[in-house]
Order: structure tokens, then C-alpha cells, then sequence
């Protein structure tokens, strides 16, 4: 029986990880196949707290997780395919084998919805990004292109104009979905110009190893053209990762993980949620490690009550 299970192996997950491991819980912590979260997709890493020449993310979440194995973390590489309430705490089913804990802490992330081009893949951290907050600062004085047109798309391209000299919308549609307010603000800004009824078909730059422009096909028509471009940023929303627990705790209409405000718990005792499998809104690094520090204190609580 362990005190603290901990699904996922973000920033979110790692720090709940050390913090838990500092209190002597002894965690247990399912890191999955792919760890790290988010970061390890993101290039340079300059606004955590720290690291004032930047790191870059494949490198600063390995310290996270050696940290967490320092003070006495246990970790396995298993996918977690089920978490279920006990009379005494929760039963984890990984790889076929059960664990047994008397609290468990949720960190299993978000996924950014990608446009599904082979080159975005291979341009991803080299001028492709799915967050204008963590990459803005490289594009200044650059042209980008913003792909999407919700609220986040609005969003995305009003916080560019401060780094880039044009940012261009590219929408499938000839209207946006965003709220009113928000396409107001977008269309005033003489820094933003929007192209309509069209998709990005290709990201250019492969061969050179970074972005140099797109390809864009024109819904309607089928025309194809050709723009230089420095960026190229997806602000088509993320995917909380809570397929697991959707019968288990409450999820708001993006499927983000409910939790009572001002702390990490979930509408189950002893189940605790953190990062951004629960906002919808920061999705930082550092707030996801602020979370994860909040999920152990309060299940370190709950452990004591």
C-alpha cells in the first residue's frame, strides 16, 4: 500500500513527485511511455524561473525527474489503464498489475491539437509551436502565421503583434468563431491580417531545418499559394488528457479535470488533480509545478487527517 500514486510525468507530476518525496510518502510515480509532457516538444525554455541563459526542454525535465529519484521518488515507465476507488484508497492498474494507494495524484497533462503535417512534426521547436506565451519572444520583428479562429486564436495573434511586425490568420471559414469581443480586437490591430476560406496544406523550411514559409489551399477554389513566413503557430486548442478518469471525477465542457477552487481536489476524497489535465487557462510550466507542489501538500493533508 502505497501513500501517493502519481499518474504523469510533467512538471505537474515531477514536482508533486519531489514534494511528496521530501515529506517522506515515498511516492510512486507512473512517468508512461513518453516522459516528460509538453517541454519536451519546446526548444529553449526561457522564462523558468532559474535558468537565466534558458534551457532547453528536453534537458530541464530529466533534472525534474532526478530530483524527484534524489529524495527517494519510485518510478516506472508503465501506462496507467485504470484507477479505481477502494474502501481504503484506490487500486492502479498498469501493464495487467495492480497497485494499491491511499491517495492519488492526477498530472497526466494536455496534448495541443496539431494540424497533422509531417512538417510540422519534424519543424517543431524550429519555428512551428502550439504557445505564442513560451515562443513569442523568439519572433521579433518576424511574420508568423496563426492557425485557428476560437477565443485561443484571437489570443494567440494579439499577444504576437508585440514581438512579430505581421501576423497573419489563416481560417478554413469566412467568420470567425470567437467571441465578438475578441474578433473586435483582433480585426483593430493593424499588425494582424487574416486570410479566409483556407488552410495551411504545407509548412515550408524542411530541408533548411527551420520555417520559411507555407502552403496554403484555398477551400473553396482548391487554389494553392505560397507565403514566406518565420512561424507558424497552431492555436486550434489542446486536449486535457482525462480519458481515464471521465467516469470518475467531474470535467467542464473542454474536458478539463474539475477541482475545488484554491486547491487541487477532486469531487473524490484522496484524488487530486494538477497541471494542466486541470487549466485551461496558464498551461505554463511553472504554473503546472506550482500545482503539482499544491496536489502533494494537499494530499500530504489528507494523509494526516
Amino acid at each position: 500500500m502505497h501513500d501517493i500514486i502519481i499518474v504523469g510525468s510533467g512538471p505537474a507530476g515531477w514536482t508533486a513527485a519531489i514534494y511528496a518525496a521530501r515529506a517522506d510518502r515515498k511516492p510512486l510515480v507512473f512517468e508512461g511511455i513518453e516522459t516528460g509532457g509538453q517541454l519536451m516538444t519546446t526548444t529553449e525554455v526561457e522564462n523558468y524561473p532559474g535558468f537565466p541563459k534558458g534551457i532547453l526542454g528536453p534537458e530541464l525535465m530529466p533534472l525534474f525527474r532526478e530530483q524527484a529519484k534524489r529524495f527517494g521518488a519510485e518510478i516506472r515507465s508503465e501506462l496507467v489503464e485504470r484507477i479505481h476507488p477502494t474502501e481504503d484508497g484506490f487500486e492502479v492498474t498498469a501493464k495487467g498489475e495492480i497497485y494499491k494507494a491511499k491517495t492519488v495524484i492526477l498530472a497526466m497533462g494536455a496534448t495541443a491539437r496539431r494540424l497533422g503535417l509531417p512538417a510540422e512534426k519534424a519543424l517543431y521547436g524550429h519555428g512551428v509551436s502550439a504557445c505564442a506565451t513560451c515562443d513569442g519572444f523568439f519572433f521579433k520583428g518576424k511574420n508568423v502565421v496563426v492557425v485557428g479562429g476560437g477565443d485561443s486564436a484571437m489570443e494567440e495573434a494579439q499577444f504576437l503583434t508585440r514581438f512579430a511586425s505581421q501576423v497573419t490568420i489563416v481560417h478554413r471559414r469566412n467568420e470567425f468563431r470567437a467571441s465578438k469581443i475578441m474578433q473586435e480586437r483582433a480585426l483593430a490591430n493593424p499588425k494582424i491580417r487574416v486570410i479566409w476560406d483556407s488552410e495551411v496544406a504545407d509548412i515550408l523550411g524542411v530541408e533548411v531545418g527551420h520555417v520559411t514559409g507555407v502552403r496554403l489551399r484555398n477551400v473553396k477554389t482548391g487554389e494553392t499559394s505560397e507565403i514566406s513566413m518565420d512561424g507558424v503557430f497552431a492555436a486550434i486548442g489542446h486536449e486535457p488528457n482525462s480519458l481515464l478518469v471521465a467516469d470518475l471525477v467531474d470535467l467542464d465542457e473542454k474536458k478539463y479535470v474539475k477541482t475545488i477552487p484554491g486547491t487541487t481536489k477532486t469531487k473524490v476524497p484522496g484524488l487530486f488533480a494538477c497541471g494542466d489535465l486541470q487549466d485551461p487557462w496558464y498551461r505554463q510550466a511553472v504554473t503546472a509545478a506550482g500545482t503539482g507542489c499544491m496536489a502533494a501538500i494537499d494530499a500530504d493533508h489528507y494523509l494526516a487527517e
